[in-house]
């Protein structure tokens, strides 16, 4: 593990937003969906996620998460992903979303 500057941690976007659209992305390698979330004054940004094994594309819909909005797009097959979605994986490797206890504003930086 690399030990990192409390500057270095400020550099990252960590920021909460809100789900507003899940899609199925059958041009990716893995098994993954389209997801749309408002960050309020940062925008509405895509991404890529591979979070199929624990939720379904209805269940994503208003639901607060953590991404970092602050690294290059990636380009996935034939889209754009515009920011990171944070989460953890279970002892499978299946991804679990970082999770948000309570609503807070889209665009609130984790301090």
């Amino acid at each position: 593990m690399e030990i990192i500057t409390w500057h270095d941690f400020e550099k990252v976007e960590l920021r909460a937003g809100t789900i507003l659209e899940a899609a199925d992305f059958p041009e990716a390698r893995k098994p993954a969906y389209k997801v749309k979330v408002d960050f309020g004054p940062f925008g509405i940004k895509w991404t890529s996620a591979q979070i199929t094994k624990h939720y379904t594309k209805e269940q994503l819909i208003g639901r607060q998460i953590l991404g970092v909005i602050n690294f290059p797009a990636k380009q996935i097959a034939n889209f754009k992903s515009e920011f990171l979605l944070t989460g953890f994986a279970d002892n499978k490797g299946d991804i679990v979303l970082a999770s948000i206890e309570q609503q807070v504003p889209n665009g609130s930086k984790l301090i």
